[in-house]
């Protein structure tokens, strides 16, 4: 028996995976990883795997980078993890003082103040009570979101609330918060004014509906869990439009897009326009740690300090155990030091240029549907050919020394935003010639 085949053995015995079926876990021949550096990943036989998903996008200058490393050593000798529950520590304002200086810039509004979660799930979570206890702080107590279809935020009841995924959703529907679907910018079953349409229908619910929303949260430019569906820069500036005429706030889900994916540090930058709350998450760290946070607008973080008089603590009472662990800070502060050192957003952008012009030949395949990116962030939506299409052709990647993993049938590349030449060109020879032997 091979070392992968006695893990995966103990692994049905004993865990219980996330977005997996069970019943044909150990028939697909499940990759056990052992170690990794760079973009690649080896596992417990020794085989090399490129990394084409950035371990689900995630890694931001790949696995191992000794930066990241010495400063999560470093902190480790120091404080491995300490309360911010009315204590504080140094690499947590740090990081809070990094994050504001690299964001989004306006006049109004102002990202001032960082609110620290988990994971994007979390942070979600935090933005949306924000949002609902800001409404009824200010005087106008709302109990609506305004969300997109096919969006998808996280898997916590209130993140699913807002999410539009079905096939992750439906069951959940009766927990949830009322909230009001719009088309999605990005749905290609609307057509080539897909943009206007759905512009048009925020434009009629915020016109009926505005003074009931409390917010209305997207996941700027680009759906990831969707299948990378990206849209035009408009509709973000026409929901910042709308949120200041109906007094409603506006929130940004970057934990995918944020910290370079999209060629920009921000996708929020692609339109000009900055939401009251930003949710980030995923590559904060450059994927070594868990850890989120909300960019709070000055005037959002002023609606929770009391009052004379209030007979009502303004507090935010949310927050865990683990919220802005030192390490976790660290690590993040090493992170954004790398990026600005190495112009790494810019690498980004490049390395998106070049992955688009390599899969020219590839979107013109008979077998593929559409080429979608923005940035690093690629999704192949292939033609199904019998079952799982999507799925066999990551197999058949991974069987040439590439782990992807798909939406349905859109295959994901989101490689780390360091990668070489060489691999670049490993990775979409890799994924073109899966392509030929499963939908040829």
């Amino acid at each position: 028996m091979s070392a992968s085949a006695s893990w995966i053995a103990r692994d049905a015995a004993a865990v219980w995976h996330p977005f997996t079926q069970h019943a044909t876990w150990t028939a697909d021949d499940p990759t056990v990883v052992e170690r990794a550096e760079g973009p690649w990943l080896i596992d417990v036989d020794g085989r090399r795997h490129l990394d084409g998903v950035s371990s689900l996008w995630t890694t931001t200058l790949g696995h191992g980078h000794p930066e990241i490393n010495a400063a999560i050593a470093a902190q480790l000798a120091k404080l491995d993890h300490s309360t911010f529950l009315g204590t504080t520590h140094t690499p947590g304002i740090e990081l809070s003082e990094a994050l504001i200086a690299l964001a989004p810039k306006s006049d109004d509004p102002e990202l001032t103040k960082v609110f620290y979660a988990g994971d994007g799930s979390s942070a979600v979570e935090a933005a949306l009570k924000i949002a609902y206890q800001y409404s009824a702080q200010t005087g106008h107590p709302r109990s609506r979101f305004v969300r997109l279809e096919h969006a998808y935020h996280g898997d916590t009841l209130g993140a699913v609330a807002v999410g539009g995924h079905e096939l992750f959703h439906e069951a959940y529907r009766p927990l949830l918060l009322e909230t009001i679907g719009v088309p999605s910018p990005g749905d290609r079953a609307l057509g080539p004014d897909r943009g206007a349409v759905a512009d048009a229908r925020l434009r009629s619910v915020m016109g009926e509906h505005g003074d009931q929303v409390c917010a209305i949260i997207v996941e700027p430019m680009v759906q990831g869990a969707a299948g990378m569906l990206d849209y035009d820069a408009e509709f973000l500036r026409t929901a910042r439009e709308l949120a200041y005429a109906t007094g409603a706030l506006l929130i940004f889900d970057e934990v995918a897009t944020g910290f370079g994916r999209t060629g920009r540090m921000w996708a929020a930058e692609h339109a000009g326009v900055v939401p009251d709350l930003l949710v980030c998450g995923k590559g904060i760290t450059g994927g070594y740690l868990p850890l989120s946070a909300v960019l709070a607008a000055e005037h959002v973080y002023e609606a929770f300090l009391s009052r004379p008089g209030d007979r009502a603590p303004r507090t935010f009472f949310h927050g865990h155990t683990y919220t802005a662990n030192p390490l976790c800070c660290a690590a993040a502060l090493a992170n954004l030091r790398v990026m600005g050192e190495q112009d790494v957003v810019g690498q980004a952008a490049r390395l998106g240029e070049r992955l688009g012009k390599l899969l020219e030949p590839v979107a013109a395949k008979d077998g593929v549907v559409e080429v979608r990116r923005l940035g690093t962030m690629i999704g192949v939506e292939v033609a199904p050919v019998g079952d799982r299409t999507g799925f066999r052709v990551c197999q058949a990647a991974r069987d040439r020394g590439v782990w992807l993993r798909p939406l349905s049938d859109t295959v994901v590349l989101m490689p780390p935003l360091t990668l070489g030449e060489t691999e670049t060109e490993f990775l979409v020879d890799a994924l073109d010639a899966a392509i030929d032997e499963v939908c040829a």
